[in-house]
């Protein structure tokens, strides 16, 4: 199978080549010489095209280039909290570039496609909301969440009116291996890695604890995408979740140990986020039904493996 991915070198995109890598398929990896800053890996079934999220004849150029039977967009401005210093940015790369990728593959093809938005479009929730379906209403609180929820939209504009055989993944928090800094696993695992290799004292500073959150493991995550890609119906949002809430403290807890370390937790004021919803997950009914999806990898898997990678990112430094 011929498959174009964009965000290919990001921290799902990396887990995504490597499972269709292993299926036999002819990888295309869509390029942005000014955003793309890791390097793919080498091999004789994966190419780089040259595309630009925001220039919709060099994404026609690739989708032609590519003739991908299968469109993974993964790319796009992850960070809530950035998005209000470039809401501008965020709508343009997550809105206006996931349009123009439609529109592109709607010219060329009409491939199927898997767009990634996010479980941020909900916002807002009441616990009598829980667990969050894909029909729950959406009250995004930031602009990255409005930009996802209208990338999102356009996916079912894009079935109706182009009859696009696209589907939108919403993934809730997804944790493993690789995972830049900036989100709770990664935060955590790469200060407890360094305690444990004596480079940091045992102290912690940390927010609010308590906040219950719905974690699934990155490659469980990938897995979903591949099976959207064979079994979702068009123009349908699906979560991908765990189904279960999992407090900030189990985490941390459980990270440190695995770590076999002793540390203290010191509570920073400039960490705690008042607004915070108290607890936040979501039913995969859908997926399971239409995919036979579910969760693979354990929670506590999930953690081991998030700190192994931090430990050996920090010997390497060395």
């Amino acid at each position: 199978m011929r498959v174009l991915i964009t965000g290919a070198t990001g921290f799902a995109g990396s887990h995504l080549v490597e499972r269709l890598l292993a299926a036999g398929d002819q990888l295309f990896a869509l390029h942005h010489q000014q955003t793309t800053h890791q390097a793919l890996p080498t091999h004789e079934r994966l190419h780089s095209v040259e595309g630009d999220l925001l220039d919709r004849k060099s994404l026609e150029t690739a989708v032609a280039l590519a003739r991908p039977d299968v469109i993974y967009h993964l790319a796009g401005q992850a960070y809530p909290a950035r998005s209000w210093d470039t809401p501008a940015q965020t709508f343009a790369v997550n809105t206006g570039g996931t349009a123009n990728l439609l529109q592109a593959a709607a010219v060329w093809g009409r491939p199927r496609l898997v767009v990634v938005t996010s479980a941020e479009i909900y916002g807002d929730v009441r616990p009598e909301d829980l667990p969050l379906t894909e029909d729950t209403p959406a009250r995004p609180r930031h602009p990255y969440g409005i930009s996802k929820l209208a990338a999102g939209q356009l996916v079912r504009l894009y079935w109706e009116r182009y009859q696009l055989p696209a589907v939108e993944a919403r993934p809730f928090n997804h944790i493993g291996p690789r995972q830049a800094l900036g989100f709770v696993v990664p935060d955590f695992a790469s200060q407890l890695a360094a305690i444990r290799l004596g480079r940091q004292p045992p102290k912690m500073l940390v927010g609010n604890l308590e906040a219950q959150r719905d974690f699934t493991d990155v490659r469980d995550v990938v897995r979903a995408y591949t099976l959207l890609a064979e079994r979702g119906e068009p123009g349908q949002a699906y979560l991908i979740c765990s189904g279960q809430p999992v407090s900030i403290h189990y985490l941390l807890t459980t990270l440190a140990d695995l770590a076999g370390v002793a540390i203290d937790i010191a509570y920073d004021p400039a960490r705690m986020r008042p607004s915070d919803v108290p607890s936040l997950f979501g039913s995969y009914a859908r997926l399971q039904r239409d995919t036979g999806w579910q969760p693979a990898i354990h929670l506590r898997q999930s953690l081991a493996d998030a700190l192994a990678d931090w430990v050996a990112r920090l010997e390497g430094d060395e």
